[in-house]
Formats: structure tokens, C-alpha cells, sequence
């Protein structure tokens, strides 16, 4: 019952504001509720296969964010804190992760990325970061707490405040399953 009350004043919370961050959110509810009711070791072969990232969609997502990014020196592979996760790195440096998203079917993957810069900053940071100067900031109508990020025309993800003084960020990026047939 307590899982219901916590994803239902999400769902308010969501209803609401209804941003790009919600929207990630009520899904991990979802997916996570229902895995949440088994135990581990009583989940299928099937579906913790479901919640695994394969090695396909690893090499995917790593050119799909190589080319949305501009920077062939992003990798991507299994994180070795979590297996169901990818870990995406420049270099050496770990800047974010991947997770699965398998509710209703469809499979689509959420890129998350904690950004430790104030918001003056932050499009030179991320310019710096992945060596593109296209990378732009774009205010959100009606929204004073986060900020579209775009690479030239393309729209990459939201990025949203951590905390009501704008000290930190995260960078969400939401991957749809046909996103990655090209690659």
C-alpha cells in the first residue's frame, strides 16, 4: 500500500507540472513497483533479461550518443555498480548512466547525467565536456527550473535544477527503441 501512496502523489505531483522528468519518473515507478513485488531471485530468466542491457544495445547507444553529442570519445558499457545499467564514459571519466525501461512493451532507455556546474555556466561546461561548440541552452516556456539542451536544431533532453538555488543540474535524456535502428 505503501508503494501505491508514493507513486500515486507522484502521479499528483506529475499531474501538475507534467515535465519531461515526471514523465521518467512515473515510468520507473511503474517498471520498479512491479518488479519491487518479487524478490530478486524469483524474477524469470526472462525478465531479468528484460531489465539487462544487451551487447547490441550497448555499441547502439554509444553511436547514438556519440553522434547526438558530437564526440566519438564517448564509450559506453555494463556498469560494473549495477549490470542492469550502462555506464557512459568520456575518457576515463564516468559522466553518466543508462538504465532500461521495459514497461508496456516497448523498450526505451533514460540517459542521466549530473551536471555539477551553476547555470551561468553550464553551456560552456557541457561545450568544454563533449568539445562541441553546437551544444546550446534554451530557456523552456513557463518553466524557470530547467532547460532544453539542443545540438544545433536537434533537441537532446531536459536539463532540470537539483536544488531551488541552481547549484547542481541533471541532464535526462530519454531513448526510444527506434532512436537506435540507424546504428
Amino acid at each position: 500500500a505503501s508503494q501505491n501512496h508514493g507513486s500515486n502523489s507522484l502521479w499528483q505531483s506529475c499531474q501538475i507540472g507534467r515535465t519531461f522528468s515526471c514523465v521518467l519518473l512515473m515510468r520507473r515507478a511503474c517498471r520498479y513497483r512491479l518488479f519491487l513485488a518479487k524478490p530478486a531471485n524469483d524474477l524469470s530468466i526472462g525478465e531479468q533479461a528484460q531489465m539487462t542491457l544487451q551487447k547490441t544495445e550497448l555499441r547502439q547507444l554509444q553511436a547514438f550518443l556519440r553522434q547526438s553529442f558530437g564526440n566519438e570519445g564517448i564509450k559506453v558499457g555494463l556498469d560494473p555498480r549495477n549490470s542492469d545499467n550502462g555506464a557512459v564514459q568520456i575518457g576515463e571519466a564516468r559522466i553518466g548512466t543508462i538504465s532500461v525501461d521495459d514497461e508496456d512493451g516497448d523498450r526505451s532507455f533514460a540517459f542521466e547525467m549530473r551536471l555539477p556546474v551553476e547555470r551561468h555556466v553550464l553551456q560552456d561546461y557541457l561545450r568544454r565536456l563533449f568539445e562541441n561548440d553546437n551544444l546550446t541552452i534554451m530557456a523552456r516556456a513557463k518553466k524557470t527550473d530547467s532547460v532544453e539542451l539542443n545540438n544545433g536544431p536537434d533537441f537532446l533532453g531536459i536539463i532540470s535544477a537539483d536544488d531551488p538555488k541552481g547549484k547542481t543540474f541533471t541532464l535526462q535524456m530519454a531513448i526510444l527503441d527506434f532512436d537506435l535502428e540507424d546504428f
